[in-house]
């Protein structure tokens, strides 16, 4: 475990891993577990705010003040057992989740659930609103492409409200 939930922050806990333990069936147990509506509380590396100030900045003075848990839904869970690049035991995982939800959360309560700690070591957003990232271009691409190309990929504003009902004002 570390003190940011990735692999930036300082080691607090190191646990072997009983890979032993790690069978289909208690990974499967424990996807169920976190799948759903769960409580979650947010980390102190987060910019969510606590009297004015955003909870890092109370973190990085080295203080730790009270999060009340928080609803979450994680709408699917997929959790794989794989290895790093160091050929350790790892879990691959892909989350679909409400807003709110800390994904470096989810990690290290998995992995306490796991008996065996976790932080995260990459995180990439797939999806967000709707709008994949089989869509995206890089910067290098649209560059490269004329008018008529650059213009086919914007979207509609309303694509950012493909999840809200429509209401009509006279």
């Amino acid at each position: 475990t570390t003190t940011t939930g990735d692999a930036e922050g300082e080691v607090l806990q190191e646990l072997a891993v009983d890979a032993a333990r790690l069978t289909p069936e208690r990974l499967a147990a424990v996807q169920a577990q976190f799948t759903g509506a769960i409580r979650q509380v947010p980390p102190m590396h987060s910019a969510l705010k606590k009297d004015g100030k955003a909870l890092y900045e109370y973190a990085r003075a080295g203080l730790e003040v009270e999060r009340p848990a928080r609803n979450v839904t994680i709408h699917a869970l997929n959790i794989a057992l794989t290895q790093d690049s160091k050929a350790r035991a790892a879990i691959k995982m892909k989350v679909s989740c409400s807003k709110g939800t800390y994904i470096r959360t989810l990690g290290e309560d998995i992995g306490k659930a796991l008996g065996c700690g976790a932080h995260l070591t990459f995180l990439r957003r797939i999806d967000t609103g709707g709008l994949g990232v089989a869509r995206c271009v890089t910067l290098a691409q649209l560059e490269a492409m004329d008018e008529d190309e650059r213009l086919r990929q914007v979207l509609p504003v309303d694509t950012l409200l493909a999840g809200h009902m429509p209401v009509t004002l006279g």
